[in-house]
């Protein structure tokens, strides 16, 4: 039995990672493949995953397309392979190739799940060293960039003084929660100002 495993974190997953590439390349390898797909961080449990590491028998055969797909970190990885190939199961990582049992696979998957590893802490390292430096600019806002101008928030505010939530939102188009909570914010800001 030939099994593709896909996983994504998060909905815009980066270029090359995302199910459909990751089905349409472990099909172009295994027509026959059976695709199981999880959407979970990797950081987390993964109760697809877990689940199919028990299903999976002697002579069956794990396909996943990158080595990021198949675990985080060069522990995790080792325990996964050994697991796997003591059931007798293979596992074929499209862009590395088979992993064999011999001393010389194990070195080399090793140093390969190092890398892996090692790679993913400098991303994680470089994402909180521009936050660091952002925070720091004046105008700094953590979270979404914010869908609507403080202009059209005031204008739906004035709007609201004479219609209702569900007429302002027809006139305007922005979601009865984000104006109650901007007119909440303008109250707080008031009573704040206020002696």
């Amino acid at each position: 039995m030939f099994v593709g495993y896909c996983r994504v974190s998060t909905k815009g997953q980066l270029e090359g990672n995302s199910i459909e590439e990751q089905t349409l390349s472990i099909k172009e390898h295994y027509p026959t493949a059976e695709i199981v797909v999880e959407s979970y961080s990797g950081a987390k449990e993964r109760p697809i995953f877990n689940e199919l590491l028990e299903r999976l028998a002697f002579g069956d055969t794990l396909i996943v397309t990158k080595l990021d797909r198949f675990c985080r970190t060069t522990k995790e990885g080792l325990q996964y392979i050994d697991l796997l190939l003591n059931k007798g199961v293979k596992i074929h990582i499209l862009n590395m190739g088979l992993i064999e049992s011999s001393p010389m696979g194990r070195l080399i998957v090793t140093n390969l799940l190092a890398f892996a590893e090692f790679e993913r802490a400098m991303i994680i390292e470089r994402t909180q060293s521009g936050k660091a430096i952002a925070k720091q600019r004046e105008n700094f806002r953590e979270g979404r960039k914010p869908i609507y101008t403080p202009e059209q928030i005031e204008h739906a505010l004035k709007l609201l003084e004479n219609n209702s939530y569900s007429q302002v939102v027809k006139m305007t188009g922005i979601s009865k929660s984000t104006i109650i909570r901007a007119k909440r914010y303008k109250v707080s800001q008031e009573l704040l100002k206020s002696p």
